[in-house]
């Protein structure tokens, strides 16, 4: 296809861009600058009792999930994950991270319409959306004990908290009026990356257990081409909330250009492709602008899809009358 032929080159023109970076301490993310408190959930702290550990394994099917379910665990039923990645490693402090995409609230907000389907979707079929896509893997059967702890350690999070609760997603950044560069996105990864992803993008392996201290942000262990992190403004908006790693929303390290130039230079590099991705969004109306794959309901390229300028694109479906 030709939008894997151009990838390609630009990814072979940066192959040889490697450098060193510094790298950010840990910080706390639980209050807002407005001094709005961020519930941090312990499920530790729970009764003993089969709720608790229904939730214990859910947690742990999200903090490590290659340990659990991931493509080597000694029972091949449970090989769920086809990578050896964790939900955590997007959902970051097992969901707990305010504006890392958390989990908190989630529970409440489901079942719902989703334009990927075009159809409501209940909370299991969402998170088997995510090992499909983001996990590179299969679908949990819905009635699984490890669909039931997931949901429970997810309805754990939930609890007290609204469905729509601010700081559970990424915070949008403006669009800018260029496309995302990710030429100059090489250069933002290696001052920024390259201390805990590596330059050939790899990540760092636990010494112990499995698993990635810092997960692969491309290649053969990422997630695939269907995964939400494979459109820019989303990765975008993930990346300037928190990384590199520490950071917070509310005092990001990297600029919104750098983010999105970033986004597009991981986005432009080799991963797992996703089949059938011309069947997702059925009404192409509901397709997201930066969606990096066709077919389209306007004229513009797949290429300005992929990198912008979107702003151009949203006003021309404002002025027919949609988003």
């Amino acid at each position: 296809m030709a939008h894997r032929f151009s990838f390609r080159l630009i990814a072979a023109a940066l192959a040889l861009m490697a450098a060193a970076c510094g790298r950010a301490a840990p910080a706390s993310n639980t209050t807002s600058a407005a001094g709005e408190v961020w519930p941090q959930p312990d499920p530790s702290q729970l009764a003993d009792g089969p709720r608790k550990q229904e939730v214990l394994y859910g947690e742990a099917l999200i903090r490590r999930t290659y340990e659990v379910a991931g493509p080597h665990v000694a029972n091949p039923d449970l090989r769920y994950a086809g990578n050896n990645l964790a939900c955590g490693s997007c959902h970051l402090d097992g969901g707990r991270r305010r504006y890392g995409l958390s989990l908190i609230g989630v529970a409440g907000a489901y079942p719902r319409d989703m334009a990927r389907e075009n159809a409501m979707q209940s909370l299991a079929q969402r998170i088997n959306g995510c090992f499909e896509r983001s996990m590179n893997g299969r679908a949990l059967p819905e009635d699984s004990r490890e669909m039931r702890a997931i949901i429970a350690y997810i309805e754990f999070l939930s609890e007290a908290a609204p469905a729509e609760m601010e700081g559970r997603g990424a915070p949008p950044a403006p669009l800018m009026n260029r496309a995302a560069d990710p030429v100059r996105g090489a250069s933002v990864y290696r001052a920024n990356c390259v201390a805990c992803h590596g330059a050939d993008g790899q990540g760092l392996r636990n010494a112990e257990g499995g698993g990635y201290a810092y997960p692969p942000l491309w290649g053969p262990d990422s997630f695939n081409t269907g995964a939400g992190m494979h459109r820019i403004i989303t990765a975008a908006n993930f990346i300037r909330a928190n990384m590199p790693f520490g950071v917070t929303h509310e005092a990001p390290q990297l600029t919104e250009q750098d983010a999105f130039d970033v986004a597009a230079y991981i986005n432009v590099q080799p991963r797992p492709e996703r089949r059938g991705l011309d069947r997702d969004y059925p009404d192409r109306t509901r397709k997201p602008v930066d969606a990096p794959f066709p077919p389209y309901s306007d004229e513009f390229s797949q290429e300005q899809h992929t990198f912008g300028p979107w702003p151009e694109i949203n006003a021309a479906r404002e002025a027919q009358g949609r988003r």
